[in-house]
């Protein structure tokens, strides 16, 4: 039975993994379904999960993430979030105004917002 999650799958397990890591345990999820000598990445600082070092230098699986490049897509999508014309819900969970972008970070940071979208 071959176990993947968002991968290929070869054998009984992925070689690699992908991952973002806004949920507690989304990181730990992707290095248990990877094989011995596969590789896991992630987009996002991970949130609830240590990494846990001995148990991958022990398969020789590696490692790697950074943050997403959204700043390069900005200009080119905001404009059409706005009107509407891209619906962001599948990013965004909560909304707010502007005026309370001290509220949305904090909502993130608390975890009760996973995403929030900002609106002037």
């Amino acid at each position: 039975m071959s176990r993947s999650i968002g991968s290929r799958s070869i054998g009984t397990l992925p070689p690699s993994e992908r991952t973002s890591t806004e949920a507690p345990g989304e990181l730990q999820q992707a290095i248990d379904s990877t094989r011995p000598g596969g590789r896991v990445g992630y987009v996002g600082v991970p949130v609830g999960s240590e990494i846990p070092i001995r148990k991958l230098f022990s398969a020789n699986i590696t490692i790697g993430g950074g943050v997403a490049p959204v700043r390069s897509y900005i200009e080119a999508l905001l404009g059409d979030v706005l009107e509407g014309s891209i619906d962001p819900g599948k990013v965004f969970d909560s909304e707010m105004p502007l005026e309370e972008a001290a509220a949305a970070y904090k909502a993130m940071d608390e975890r009760t917002a996973i995403k929030v979208l900002l609106r002037p």
